[in-house]
């Protein structure tokens, strides 16, 4: 299991993006959430809003989700690939049924 955390602009970018991958079979659950990004750019040091996407989903599927990701916003963002230590089998069940993982579809293609 893959967990994306995805720095966006707004929460229409983060629904859209969301309901994509979940539609194209590339994450079983998405959840997005406000936040305050404090960074330095050009000597400066800016403060602004920005939300939080964060991705459920197999290994393997990096690239499919940026190039979604890409489809929707036309600035560089932040997208980081966590591996979670341990998850509880029912999530990882749900997720076995909902995404393939990315070895089975390999196998059949």
């Amino acid at each position: 299991m893959k967990l994306y955390y995805v720095t966006l602009n707004n929460t229409d970018e983060a629904r859209q993006i969301g309901w994509a991958l979940l539609q194209r079979k590339l994450a079983v659950c998405v959840n997005w959430f406000p936040i305050t990004c404090a960074y330095s750019w050009q000597g400066e040091i800016t403060e602004e809003p920005e939300v939080v996407l964060i991705v459920k989903t197999q290994d393997g599927y990096a690239l499919e989700i940026e190039k979604v990701i890409q489809e929707y916003i036309t600035y560089t963002n932040f997208i980081a690939e966590i591996s979670p230590v341990a998850v509880n089998e029912g999530f990882l069940s749900w997720l076995n049924t909902e995404v393939s993982p990315r070895a089975a579809l390999e196998v059949t293609q």
